[in-house]
């Protein structure tokens, strides 16, 4: 985990999936931690548009994240998560059929790990991208977190499921 700026301010936000450390610096979302730490601190007043817009997506009101973000990563990396924001909500797309969208042949697996790093979860959507023939596979919060994610995206579909029985 990369080292906090001088001028980052953090908070605890309390969700369905857990808690969420937030991170912002410079008036900019820039990394989103699923943690099991808990903490009494109050939202400040500077993430408190994070923790409404967040809010409002677990409801299920909001579809579209609207956020000043700065992930840190390579050019490759902003790349794959400049493409991971542009996956529509309720939908999911294949590690392979992103490397084609990127214009990679066989590139399945340097996105798979650019989707790994990815530092801001949920905002940037990478829970939307499963494996072939539909299996859940890899996400840093854990499987449970990103089956929930879809499940909750895709209500229409509330037998949905993804891999096999007990795959966490």
């Amino acid at each position: 985990m990369a080292s906090d700026p001088v001028n980052t301010i953090k908070a605890f936000y309390p969700c369905p999936l857990g808690t969420l450390e937030i991170f912002l610096s410079d008036g900019f979302l820039n990394r989103i931690n699923f943690t099991d730490k808990t903490s009494g601190m109050l939202i400040p007043p500077e993430t408190e548009e994070v923790v409404h817009q967040l809010d409002a997506y677990f409801k299920g009101s909001l579809k579209d994240f609207n956020l000043k973000i700065k992930p840190s990563g390579t050019a490759f990396q902003l790349n794959v998560w400049e493409m991971l924001g542009k996956i529509p909500y309720g939908t999911t797309i294949t590690y392979g059929e992103l490397s084609h969208r990127l214009g990679m042949r066989n590139g399945a697996r340097a996105v798979g790990l650019a989707n790994g790093a990815n530092p801001i979860p949920l905002v940037i959507p990478c829970h939307r991208v499963i494996g072939a023939g539909g299996k859940l596979t890899g996400y840093g919060g854990g499987l449970w977190r990103k089956k929930w994610l879809l499940q909750m995206e895709m209500p229409e579909r509330p037998g949905l499921l993804f891999g096999q029985p007990g795959d966490e």
